[in-house]
């Protein structure tokens, strides 16, 4: 009756840890039901086991060949149910099965020895082997240590994606050899502990080396690309019809109760040698726009192409290369306990697989060059340096993988004016010279007729203007864009006054104004009740220029 407790128990917990391990990659890969898969094979794995290891173990021997019987048979059915029934690829089915089995195995395993482990060291009268017992736990606690510093040693480490499977199987074998030896035989482990030891450690060492291979083998590195002149005129982004909703959930039971609509149907490109300006009150949905083309959240429905290519959700490697991203405030992106070289030189570490650390410091010194920073500011930390040359190293930064494309979130908005300049005399620089896309994301609308191209001008989720920035600024034609382009303050000694007031607060995105957005606060003499009930509908102004109204202004001063 005690073996049959003890069994239960030990299979029990391998059914929550194989649950777990199981749900997790499923979830991982996206296949559908994943709670039903992982419970419906999990629940196999733990009647197989249970009543196979009675069958076995008992009427034959406690050995690892009975062990291994109801792993494979375990194996077989967890292959047959996700490959018959949930109509899965076999291959992957084959692969991470025979993997989470091989790990249950080991698992099962640790918790035979363990068992052993507790009857053994308890403390007895006998002196002798008390100190046996000390010594095999100072072995233990050494190999243990000295295993678990191997494994994470080496800068690719931290670009392997299951980072703890990959621990948990490099040190198993060495720590297993150990702990088997001692248990099977402690008087003997007296003489022999140095020999015992050193064995553990050396398979440790073959083990941890084979697996690292193994497992440095799954990551995808890119070549290293020079700063390549890009040739101009070519699209390398388009957005087509990309909506952004975040659903609300309510109560225990977490029932959806509405949708935040941040982006709510918009549609652009970005050509090579171009900078294309969004702009907009705050909240109206710019950066969500640029997260969800850098892939750090998902997008509801729509489609986004790079090089006439769909980005997939499940962001590559190569495609993070591609596309890069400036972000609002340098302090907050510069790791503080990180040196600039160290800083600049990630990238190269985590997407190119580049550790050699002269090869990099090089590498990173021809980008601080190409932002008029010099060698000395390689091996300082970010407060050393002013925000001009923060946001330079952030640039840098964005650089080292020589991107397609450079989305910059208000990057000049923390900056003084005259640091302003700089900055985006550098970026015009950098474009004039290796033909980069810039996605400008700003509200500073000086800024914008400066360096963009083309202007974008969002409400509330929505284009309501688009065109170039010659255009946009001398033939605004939007009521919404006339009202911000009119209400930005500017310094004159001579005319002090504010000219406009947009009147009226920013609807909800959770319960937007009926028809268009903007009808709460229009001013416009063609404001009618169509407004507050017609969805706005593109109006093309001329070629290139298009804004999205009910009914178009008839007669406003236009003036900026």
């Amino acid at each position: 009756m005690t073996d049959i407790i003890e069994i239960i128990i030990v299979n029990a917990i391998l059914f929550i840890v194989g649950f777990v391990m199981t749900k997790k990659y499923l979830v991982y890969r996206k296949w559908e039901r994943s709670f039903v898969i992982s419970l419906v094979i999990n629940i196999i794995w733990f009647f197989l086991n249970t009543i196979l290891i009675y069958i076995l173990l008992l009427n034959f021997s406690d050995q690892l060949f009975f062990k291994v019987i109801p792993c494979a048979l375990n194996l077989i059915a967890a292959i047959a149910i996700s490959w018959s029934i949930f109509k899965q690829d076999l291959l992957d089915s084959l692969k991470y099965f025979s993997s989470i089995q091989v790990v249950l195995l080991v698992i099962w395993l640790f918790l035979s020895a363990i068992q052993g482990l507790f009857s053994i060291l308890m403390i007895t009268e006998d002196a002798d082997l008390n100190i046996i017992k000390l010594q095999f736990l100072a072995a233990f606690i050494f190999l243990l240590g000295l295993s678990v510093f191997l494994v994470y040693w080496g800068d690719k480490v931290q670009l392997i994606k299951f980072r703890r499977t990959f621990a948990f199987s490099s040190i198993s074998p060495a720590i297993l050899v150990l702990l088997y030896l001692f248990i099977y035989n402690p008087k003997s482990f007296e003489n022999d502990v140095f020999l015992y030891t050193i064995t553990s450690l050396i398979i440790a060492i073959v083990s941890i080396k084979l697996i690292k291979q193994i497992f440095y083998k799954t990551i995808k590195f890119q070549e290293l690309r020079d700063l390549t002149v890009h040739e101009k005129g070519k699209t390398l982004l388009e957005v087509r019809d990309l909506h952004i909703h975040y659903p609300l959930f309510k109560g225990v039971l977490k029932r959806q109760v509405g949708a935040i609509k941040a982006v709510n149907g918009v549609s652009f490109s970005v050509r090579t040698g171009e900078t294309v300006g969004l702009v907009g009150e705050s909240g109206c949905g710019k950066t969500t726009i640029a997260k969800s083309i850098l892939g750090l959240i998902e997008k509801t429905s729509g489609g986004i192409l790079f090089k006439g290519d769909p980005v997939p959700q499940e962001y590559p490697s190569d495609l993070r290369q591609k596309i890069q991203m400036v972000f609002q405030d340098p302090d907050a992106s510069l790791n503080p306990r990180m040196k600039i070289v160290d800083i600049i030189g990630e990238p190269l570490k985590n997407l190119l697989g580049i550790t050699n650390t002269a090869e990099i410091r090089k590498y990173v010194l021809r980008l601080l060059d190409k932002v008029s920073l010099k060698r000395e500011h390689l091996d300082r930390y970010a407060h050393e340096f002013s925000g001009g040359q923060k946001q330079r190293i952030v640039i840098a930064r964005a650089l080292a993988c020589n991107p397609d494309l450079i989305i910059l979130d208000e990057p000049t908005s923390a900056l003084d004016v005259s640091v302003q300049a700089q900055i985006l005399n550098l970026l015009k620089d950098l474009q004039a010279e290796f033909g980069y896309g810039f996605l400008f994301i700003t509200h500073n609308l000086a800024v914008v007729n400066h360096i963009a191209d083309r202007v974008a001008v969002m409400y509330l989720g929505k284009f309501v203007e688009i065109g170039s920035t010659e255009q946009v600024f001398n033939n605004l034609s939007h009521p919404y864009s006339i009202a911000l382009f009119t209400s930005r303050s500017e310094i004159d000694p001579n005319d002090q006054e504010i000219k406009y007031v947009i009147k009226g607060e920013i609807p909800s995105p959770l319960n937007p104004p009926s028809g268009c957005a903007f009808n709460p606060r229009c001013s416009s003499d063609a404001r009618t009740k169509e407004c507050e009930i017609e969805m706005p509908h593109e109006i093309k102004i001329e070629e290139g220029h298009s804004i999205w109204c009910v009914n178009p202004p008839r007669s406003l001063d236009k003036s900026v």
